[in-house]
């Protein structure tokens, strides 16, 4: 009797164990983090969907694979290998908890490793998507940024600008005396310095404070047509064509004519200078145009510049940041601004030695 009553605890204990293996693989397979289990012998026993749409590879591809044969996989394509080497570097032979990366779409990642005896030699990976995450954490930089900012131009610009008008003033009175020396481009230099360094001024003091906007009914056709106009001259001097594309019936939105002009104004010559940066004699092409779709216009900016690499993409709204040489790194900080203030956002896609293109999406009236 005993043996029988030994017996019926045994066998729903059994049934229980493999319903709760099942259960906790369940949960696993919809988790919304990638997760990899390989064994004391470095192969893989265990990943969940999540993980093989990381990875994009079906799941018998790698299911009993060693970490030598999956970074052998030639499905698997070049940048998620050189991932992988640098995560299995840092974490398995420096021996850190966590690594972050980038991948091919913009995506942030964090990969974590737990080995050790609670693991009983095995080794797991986790990989959870954190760009939301460094959103809010961009987004708290870049207001610590311009909260400084603010402070700084405040309390700095006047005492700037008013030496440089005094400079101004007697570089002008002296232009006829260095004419009669010859040296008349000493003079010309010495302004456009000048006016260069109050230009920078204007942008600090823009960036902490932008003027309040005055609104009204913008024509989008009408807003590019002026701006493109405005540009044109200065787009064939640099070996440039600015093509403008036709429009979809009207498309009005409301806001600041002034401030929305700068914004296109900054972004073509932002596709001017990259242009001028590529190495080869290739004819520089800058793509402007508008469309509808539902209730907002999207206006795009587009060129066949240098590109932009992730790591550069991920700052490019950063205040302070610049690839160029004298650029103060506040024209699209300030644009990103003047967009969100109304009511619209900027998205931007690039490739190095392929080109830019900006997308300004706007609500339309």
């Amino acid at each position: 009797m005993i043996s029988q009553f030994q017996e019926s605890l045994i066998l729903p204990r059994t049934f229980q164990s493999v319903t709760m293996d099942t259960t906790y693989e369940d949960v696993l397979e919809h988790i919304d983090s990638g997760i990899m289990l390989f064994d004391e012998d470095g192969v893989l026993t265990f990943a969940n969907k999540q993980m093989f749409d990381i990875l994009e590879l079906p799941r018998l591809a790698i299911m009993g694979c060693a970490i030598t044969h999956l970074l052998a996989n030639i499905q698997l394509n070049r940048f998620k290998k050189k991932q992988m080497l640098r995560g299995y570097r840092e974490m398995v032979l420096k021996g850190k908890p966590n690594y972050e990366f980038v991948d091919e779409y913009g995506r942030y990642w964090r990969v974590s490793l737990h080995s050790g005896e609670p693991m009983k030699g095995s080794y797991l990976f986790t990989f959870k998507e954190i760009s939301d995450y460094k959103l809010i954490e961009q987004t708290a930089y870049q207001n610590d940024s311009l909260a400084m900012l603010g402070k700084l131009s405040a309390s700095i610009a006047h005492e700037i600008r008013n030496p440089l008008t005094a400079i101004r003033g007697f570089i002008q009175l002296l232009h006829p005396h260095l004419h009669q020396l010859g040296k008349e481009e000493y003079a010309k230099i010495i302004l456009a310095e000048i006016d260069r360094a109050n230009d920078i001024i204007h942008e600090f003091l823009t960036s902490s404070k932008p003027s309040a906007p005055q609104i009204g009914m913008i024509p989008v056709a009408a807003l590019l047509k002026e701006v493109v106009l405005l540009t044109e001259s200065e787009a064939l001097m640099n070996g440039c064509q600015i093509n403008l594309h036709p429009f979809q019936g009207d498309m009005i939105i409301s806001g600041d004519a002034k401030q929305m002009k700068q914004v296109v104004l900054n972004m073509i010559r932002n596709a001017m200078e990259a242009i001028a940066e590529r190495a080869d004699n290739l004819i520089g092409k800058i793509e402007v145009g508008a469309r509808r779709e539902g209730a907002e216009v999207r206006i795009f900016i587009s060129d066949n510049g240098k590109g932009m690499d992730i790591c550069t993409l991920d700052r490019l709204f950063n205040p302070f940041f610049t690839t160029k040489e004298n650029g103060t790194g506040l024209g699209l900080s300030v644009s990103e601004r003047i967009i969100k203030n109304h009511g619209g956002c900027i998205s931007v896609s690039s490739r190095v030695n392929e080109g830019t293109r900006f997308v300004i999406s706007l609500p339309l009236i």
